[in-house]
């Protein structure tokens, strides 16, 4: 029963339901100068949230030399599965995705050239 519970707790916050849609909406790992920039948070910030989500095993990461990339983990169960269909269900923060959008044109082939823009006019 604690795991489930840890699941609607990881939920019970805005930012983290935040970095969920992002991952759902771009259908793909993001670089956490992604998330920062898209969501115009620090990076403490977006990190202490995105453990949250790790431990309720909702998100993963992966290391590509100096940069970490967050995907939504596989549904295993039903449960799993509904969850993250009911937070697909949530209206998207239309601000967020469009920085999304701009931050990701960045990209190179696929790849990421530049690191957090937070603090530089390019992506604002």
């Amino acid at each position: 029963m604690e795991k489930f519970t840890n699941v609607f707790k990881s939920l019970s916050d805005k930012t983290r339901l935040r970095i969920l849609h992002l991952l759902t909406f771009s259908k793909k790992e993001l670089c956490i100068c992604e998330i920062m920039d898209s969501l115009k948070l620090a990076q403490y910030n977006i990190s202490k949230h995105i453990r949250e989500l790790k431990l309720a095993g909702l998100v993963q990461e992966r290391k590509e030399g100096r940069f970490v990339f967050y995907f939504i983990v596989e549904p295993k169960n039903t449960f799993h599965r509904n969850i993250l269909q009911t937070t697909k269900a949530i209206p998207k923060n239309k601000e967020d995705i469009e920085r999304l959008r701009k931050r990701l044109a960045l990209r190179k082939n696929g790849k990421i050239v530049v690191g957090c823009l937070m603090n530089r006019k390019k992506c604002k």
